[in-house]
């Protein structure tokens, strides 16, 4: 019985052992995964990334995750669109900031890893909405930056998401997002 025991443990170790992959096995982007290009098509230059304003730095890569800082809907410029949502930004205003910060997390993501082609997953996003605090409607601001996550990155830019509400945020800007990426190595 002890010896038919070993045998079974065995079994399991041996399948469990085959679909496993070797350290060694390196995994690459299928033919045809291009966010580069898609920028192109979708004439979205990314500007230079936008430098933290306090003790921290734009991202941290631990393995094959990066955590990006939160950003907020900075201008090429360096005016940032500010406000509150429900008060003296409209839903639409809000989508736009939100879809700029998109660029601008994406400019970090290329200045880290030299080129997008590397991003495997859009993991997880938390956007947060300087709002009134009956504005409801933050899941609509937050899709400025989802929605651009998706053209450019297609599925893989499809993310676990939390869009909520804050009485107010740095400078007053009206959106800030941070994220959790998933790379090549």
């Amino acid at each position: 019985m002890f010896r038919n025991y070993l045998q079974v443990i065995g079994w399991v170790i041996i399948i469990t052992l085959a679909g496993c992959t070797t350290p060694t096995q390196k995994e690459t982007p299928e033919a045809g995964y291009d966010p580069e290009a898609r920028l192109k098509e979708l004439n979205i230059t990314l500007p230079e990334p936008p430098q933290p304003v306090a003790n921290y730095v734009n991202g941290v890569r631990t393995g094959n995750l990066i955590f990006l800082a939160g950003k907020g809907p900075k201008r090429a410029d360096g005016t940032e669109i500010t406000g509150k949502l429900g008060q003296d930004v409209s839903i639409e205003e809000g989508y736009e900031g939100a879809r700029l910060t998109a660029i601008n997390q994406m400019a970090v993501l290329k200045a880290m890893l030299g080129n997008l082609n590397k991003v495997k997953r859009i993991v997880k996003v938390l956007g947060m909405v300087n709002c009134d605090p009956s504005f409801i409607d933050q899941p609509k601001v937050i899709n400025g930056f989802s929605d651009l996550m998706v053209d450019v990155f297609g599925e893989r830019g499809k993310h676990a998401r939390a869009a909520v509400g804050m009485a107010s945020l740095p400078r007053g800007q009206a959106v800030e997002i941070e994220l959790v990426v998933e790379v090549y190595d």
